[in-house]
């Protein structure tokens, strides 16, 4: 049966759950198959088959290194989300273990941060696909293309979520099969036993003989860790994937323990077996890719477009994902109340609304690819280049508050623990500020990194406004500050607002002359729900307003400052209206 549920909550952010329970109206139509299949396929995208070439351009064989310090960072991310996500699973993921750790404004920060992220990739990877599309058939427009991709997983995220798991487990498996078959060739290859082949075993030589193992030196070997570090983005979707999956604690469980061969073997395996076998400066590896050129380099017929279908898969099957982590998040955000609340409106247990608002802002990023490619489409680019590294940033601080309270509150919950805790925590908090260094010393990364930061920081900003304007605190002033009035009584018990009378003063001269004070504000739920919806409102509109005007002329600091000028002047406003608005309406 259909149901639309705009203010029940997707999760309860408070309550840890080891019972496979989540209190959600979206549906649990994942099973453990699907949830097994996009965790494997979720460490294989398209960066891995085609992005990794710049990174062995770059770093050589000490690529291999660079994968394998990477790895291990997002080894222990992975951890720490695994384990907040077991003992809560929640749709929200770190969204909402943030929320539950730092405060409201952090998990507004993360979760929106990180659909803006998807969005955009789901456009990127379309025109990606779309190019592949025209290579084989020359003559067919690239947009159309795109869009019949986004038509397709826009209506197959719109049906019941067991046709998304479908769907990914057929492309997570070509991808894993076909990672498995190229490790299995470059084995056979290495020790000179490949059948049909007269290459003889290369041995050390493209490993040391040309320049060393690391060719261009420690500069040569960030660069690589820099391209290795974003490669890895897509591991956080099983989390969102297993609040609607039979058993999601188990889920992942499974998928969180699992995650360290699965990299090791997919990524650190493949960079091992790509320059044993080719010369890192073959100029094939950057142009065609690293998989390409290697099996071209080995005699494998039709190389090319076998590894183009499985890049397309790839492509396809992180558009699919994206929209799905898209569209969960902002459905996790709206339940609690930080999101316009059609947005959040649940049909037969499916988001759709935020699925049709996912794809159609990710096809206006490809039209703005077309539109302006100078401009607003590289600001995009440019914008969610550091964002990753942000989530992962509120993964790791959120841990490290979440464990010591899940230790005291609730420590069945505990089924999967960080290693070494809370060492290594602090040892990934020191790896991404390590990271967010090299990104300032490249020019090649230095402006995307002010530019998430920029992001960041206005999303923060709209976080921390909306949270001050929703506590009991926050509707206190707002109140006393307005012209005082008498409201009605709403049927849960009124809070009532009145001026303090310090204590000194009270116990004074009983003598003194009598100071009338104003007649006490009765703070109802309707009032606090009418301001919250202006603000919100308010904000969004602010918000919207100054990224255009920053986008538009391309000034960071100006438009920032307006930004901020913007959002505080639109929530001053919209609280003033709100108790204006309430107030007449109780008389």
């Amino acid at each position: 049966m259909s149901r639309t549920s705009a203010s029940a909550p997707v999760e309860d952010v408070g309550t840890a759950d080891i019972s496979n329970k989540v209190d959600s109206p979206l549906t649990h139509g994942l099973k453990q198959r699907h949830l097994s299949m996009i965790a494997l396929g979720g460490v294989i995208g398209a960066g891995l088959f085609v992005g990794s070439g710049a990174g062995i351009a770059a770093a050589g064989p000490s690529i291999i290194v660079a994968y394998a310090i990477s790895g291990l960072l997002v080894m222990l991310v992975m951890r720490m989300l695994g384990e907040m996500s077991a003992a809560n699973p929640a749709s929200g993921s770190f969204s909402v273990h943030a929320e539950r750790a730092i405060g409201p404004w952090a998990g507004f920060t993360a979760g929106w941060a990180f659909w803006f992220l998807l969005c955009v990739a789901v456009g990127l990877e379309g025109i990606g696909a779309a190019k592949i599309m025209v290579g084989w058939f020359p003559d067919s427009p690239e947009w159309a293309w795109v869009a019949l991709f986004m038509l397709v997983f826009c209506c197959t995220n719109l049906a019941a979520v067991k046709n998304f798991g479908e769907f990914e487990f057929w492309f997570a498996a070509l991808k894993v099969g076909a990672i498995v078959v190229f490790l299995g060739i470059g084995v056979l290859a290495i020790v000179g036993i490949l059948p049909g082949s007269d290459n003889p075993a290369p041995g050390t030589g493209n490993l040391t003989g040309i320049g060393g193992f690391m060719p261009n030196g420690s500069e040569g070997l960030i660069v690589g860790l820099l391209a290795s570090v974003f490669a890895y983005g897509g591991l956080e979707t099983v989390t969102i994937a297993a609040a609607e999956s039979e058993r999601p604690v188990q889920g992942v469980a499974k998928a969180v323990r699992t995650a360290m061969w699965r990299i090791a073997i997919f990524y650190i395996g493949s960079m091992a077996v790509i320059v044993t076998l080719v010369p890192w400066n073959d100029k094939a590896v950057a142009e065609k890719g690293p998989y390409v050129a290697t099996l071209d380099h080995l005699g494998i017929p039709a190389a090319g477009q076998i590894m183009n279908v499985v890049v397309l898969i790839a492509l396809l099957s992180a558009m699919n994902a994206n929209i799905y982590g898209a569209s969960r998040m902002a459905c996790s955000l709206v339940s609690r109340r930080q999101g316009p609340k059609a947005l959040g409106a649940v049909h037969g247990g499916v988001p759709r609304t935020a699925v049709l608002v996912s794809s159609v802002f990710g096809f206006v990023c490809v039209l703005l690819s077309y539109w302006r490619p100078n401009d607003i489409f590289v600001w995009l680019l440019n914008t969610i280049g550091a964002l990753i590294l942000v989530v992962w940033f509120f993964i790791a601080v959120s841990q490290l508050v979440l464990r010591r309270r899940t230790e005291r509150e609730a420590p069945e919950t505990l089924v999967v623990k960080m290693w070494a805790y809370p060492v290594l925590t602090w040892v990934a908090l020191a790896g991404m500020a390590a990271v967010f260094v090299l990104m300032a010393r490249e020019e090649g990364t230095r402006v995307q990194l002010y530019w998430s930061g920029g992001l960041t920081g206005l999303l923060a900003v709209v976080g921390f406004v909306l949270q001050m304007v929703r506590t009991p605190a926050a509707v206190a002033v707002a109140v006393a500050v307005a012209e005082p009035v008498a409201v009605a009584a709403a049927d849960a018990a009124p809070v009532v607002v009145t001026k303090a009378v310090p204590e000194a003063e009270a116990e004074g001269d009983a003598d003194a002359e009598a100071v009338t004070e104003p007649a006490p504000v009765v703070v109802t739920d309707a009032l606090t729900t009418a301001i919250a919806e202006a603000v919100t409102a308010a904000v969004t509109k602010a918000v919207a307003d100054a990224v255009t005007k920053a986008v538009t002329e391309a000034v960071a600091k100006p438009a920032a400052e307006a930004a901020t000028n913007a959002v505080a002047k639109a929530a001053a406003d919209a609280v003033a209206e709100a108790v204006a608005s309430s107030s007449s309406k109780e008389d």
